[in-house]
């Protein structure tokens, strides 16, 4: 087996902010190739600047890997490998993950949500678009732009979040809404007041994160009982083991590849969040068609989608999976078997 990767820097169409984040306009990533004799598998490690995870840690963790140590016919063997190399690390360790799921995968003659036994439910499933912190103006222009797509996503956290919201139904005054604060709110009561606030408008599903990973349990449960939207938690929940914890506290956990550590921790995420009661939503990080891709194949276990990461780019190296006016489909993917992705063009790690 062989171990091949790279960074890749992801160019954003418009500047990209979230609560507590500086204005990005391009974002790296880490692309990644497993190959044997017969097989070939592709990953990527997006960074996140939150979780601590940089282009140079993930290269400094996949330099550690021994290739001889992983094959695609035992998964669960290589991961174990892996976790003895470092703990933590999840980006590095999802882009070998997605890597080995799509040689096996590859390998069975099978696209991946077939080889994972979950199948796919082509035309059904619709994801989210999501329009990052911004003025009046920006949020705008960039609702017109997304007129296409019948759900979007607001970023929230900003002392504009009132003038930003009216300005988003100033272009789409009825359409499905999902709010997500990225931990801006600091106590239960301010939380509690932007909720009741962002309910007045009628037309919002939930909202993510309103407070910081680690809150108390109990401001939590408070909020919970209280709220008159569901909440979805994201940086509070990352793996099947953090279930227990956040079942008390919220009505949905956000299930990221990147968080989980690649597609198979987050299946057991997904499973063992829905066993609990949990509603499911599978999210993202500014990604390639790799990892969306390899969201994609988990859907049938997920209540919303939020994997539009490839759609804010402009320089997308693979296609796979499409989400033409939202609806999340692989009928033009142009591979059959595997994430079902390509690269667009030359070979980019040729």
């Amino acid at each position: 087996m062989k171990l091949d990767f790279f960074p890749c820097n992801l160019k954003l169409r418009h500047t990209w902010t979230i609560s507590g984040g500086a204005g990005l306009d391009a974002v790296p990533t880490v692309l990644a190739r497993l190959r044997d004799a017969s097989t070939v598998g592709v990953g990527e490690a997006p960074v996140s600047f939150r979780y601590s995870q940089t282009a140079d840690s993930i290269q400094d963790f996949l330099r550690r890997v021994d290739p001889r140590k992983l094959s695609f016919d035992d998964i669960s063997g290589s991961m174990d490998y892996l976790e003895k190399i470092a703990p933590g690390n999840h980006s590095a360790k999802c882009a070998v993950n997605v890597a080995l799921c799509d040689g096996a995968a590859r390998g069975a003659g099978q696209a991946l949500c077939d080889f994972l036994g979950l199948g796919f439910g082509e035309n059904q499933h619709v994801t989210s678009f999501s329009i990052g912190l911004d003025t009046a103006d920006g949020v705008r222009q960039k609702t017109a732009e997304a007129s296409a797509y019948p759900i979007l996503k607001l970023k929230t956290g900003s002392a504009e979040d009132r003038d930003n919201l009216a300005a988003l139904r100033q272009i789409a005054p009825r359409k499905t809404l999902r709010v997500d604060a990225n931990e801006a709110w600091a106590t239960k009561e301010e939380a509690l007041r932007n909720i009741e606030w962002l309910a007045k408008d009628g037309h919002i599903e939930f909202v993510e994160q309103p407070m910081p990973a680690g809150t108390p349990v109990e401001d939590l449960v408070w909020l919970k009982r209280r709220s008159p939207l569901p909440l979805f938690a994201d940086e509070s929940f990352h793996r099947a083991q953090d279930v227990a914890a956040c079942a008390p506290c919220w009505h949905g956990v956000n299930v990221k590849l990147l968080k989980a550590g690649g597609v198979t921790p987050a299946c057991e995420a997904l499973k063992a969040a829905r066993q609990a009661g949990l509603r499911t939503m599978i999210g993202c990080m500014i990604e390639t068609s790799i990892l969306i891709s390899a969201a994609a194949h988990l859907a049938n276990l997920a209540d919303h989608l939020d994997i539009d990461g490839n759609l804010l780019i402009t320089n997308d190296p693979f296609a796979g999976v499409t989400a033409e006016r939202g609806i999340v489909s692989f009928a033009a993917a142009p591979e059959k078997t595997g994430l079902r992705v390509q690269a667009r063009g030359a070979d980019p790690f040729s």
